[in-house]
């Protein structure tokens, strides 16, 4: 049996300051709007929803008490819809998805609503606390801040300062491309206040007026962990062949702190035609991988792999990519690895431009490559990023 993607809805993500669009706006109110949407975009009696499924990484405060759940009691109806909230940190958004086409694959389910949610301005990275953070574990089994693993990837794979700033440039351009070309109308729904009035309607971080000369005179953002809190001593300890690191990446080529949300709705046939909805994608094949702490970043190379070959696929027969920017150097090494075409990937920016909520960004980049296949009548699409602990996720999606 087969999973497919029948809707996909975002919210337009919003600057993760207290100064930013969506600050005053609770995350569940994020995520209970969307699913607002998936109902009534889809006229879906929500009482054929076997589950809500929601990733989400910072799981306290407004973030806290499966936010899965009760914003399927605060958005429908009824009580009938059980909820669920994951954390695989940066992949919890895509893990939600893979989740709920398991369950619809296996017939365990016929009907799940899947998707992540964020609020990085009410709840801030790191405000759970965790092994992750504790020095003892850290020296144990090898952890250091992500951006000290895409410093290290930089300096092994020989990218310059220079390279990385392009990179995030061109991200910006494309972003700015894709909102002027209005190509996220079909899946943005706006955040609106208790009175219906729009808080937010567009995308907030994007930054157009980016240059490569203002970029070059931004410090990094890492040096300092790096050299004065030791840290990449402990980097060394793991690769001795590296006698010294340099430190590339900073805000302007690295991804956005903000606050959004996003939804799939995913069924069998059966239930669809059941339901009268019409399937956009089937979800083809999944995979995760785990390797090395230390470098971390590099996962997307390795669930590339194992996603194209449980599908029986190459390279060449995906039409568009979507590797998370969480740092410009992540899908930098990653189309070196692979020789996949640069034209074909993050064809519309990705999070240097856009920013990275982190549990919703997996579901969103899904729902970015199904929108821009649909656009560009092209068939096959690939979502991958990186995950904290060395992890890697990929999801590969076709066009019915």
């Amino acid at each position: 049996m087969s999973a497919y993607i029948f809707d996909a809805v975002r919210t337009p993500r919003g600057r993760g300051k207290t100064s930013g669009a969506l600050y005053t706006t609770r995350p569940i109110d994020l995520l209970a709007g969307l699913l607002e949407g998936i109902r009534d975009r889809n006229e879906l009696d929500t009482n054929e929803v076997d589950d809500v499924v929601v990733g989400c990484v910072t799981q306290v405060g407004d973030q806290g008490a499966c936010i899965a759940r009760f914003a399927a009691l605060q958005a429908w109806e009824g009580n009938s819809v059980p909820g669920v909230t994951l954390n695989r940190f940066c992949a919890s958004g895509l893990e939600a998805v893979n989740h709920a086409a398991a369950m619809v694959a296996s017939g365990l389910h016929d009907c799940v609503v899947a998707g992540g949610v964020e609020s990085m301005s009410r709840v801030p990275m790191g405000a759970d606390g965790g092994a992750i953070f504790d020095p003892a574990v850290q020296w144990k089994v090898g952890s250091v801040p992500q951006g000290i693993s895409a410093d290290l990837i930089a300096t092994l794979d020989g990218i310059t300062r220079d390279e990385v700033d392009r990179f995030a440039l061109d991200s910006q351009q494309k972003a700015a491309a894709a909102m002027e070309d209005g190509r996220f109308v079909r899946s943005i729904l706006a955040v609106r206040d208790e009175n219906g009035l729009p808080i937010l309607e567009v995308d907030e971080f994007p930054r157009p007026e980016t240059t490569l000369d203002g970029l070059a005179k931004l410090g990094a953002s890492f040096e300092a962990f790096g050299v004065q809190f030791g840290l990449d001593t402990l980097v060394r300890r793991r690769y001795p062949s590296v006698d010294r690191i340099t430190h590339v990446h900073h805000a302007g080529n690295s991804s956005g702190i903000v606050d959004g949300a996003a939804a799939l709705l995913i069924a069998n046939e059966a239930k669809g035609r059941a339901l009268g909805l019409t399937p956009r994608a089937r979800i083809r094949s999944v995979a995760l991988t785990a390797e090395e702490p230390i470098i971390m970043l590099t996962g997307p190379v390795t669930a590339t792999k194992k996603a194209l070959a449980k599908a029986g696929m190459t390279v060449d027969d995906i039409d568009l990519f979507e590797c998370n920017e969480a740092f410009a150097v992540v899908p930098m090494h990653w189309m070196r690895e692979l020789g996949v075409d640069p034209a074909k990937v993050n064809v519309n920016g990705g999070s240097i431009a856009f920013g990275h909520p982190l549990g919703a960004t997996g579901a969103m980049l899904l729902n970015t490559v199904l929108d821009e296949l649909e656009r560009r009548d092209l068939n096959t699409g690939l979502v991958t990023l990186c995950v904290g602990g060395g992890m890697g996720i990929a999801t590969i999606i076709e066009r019915v």
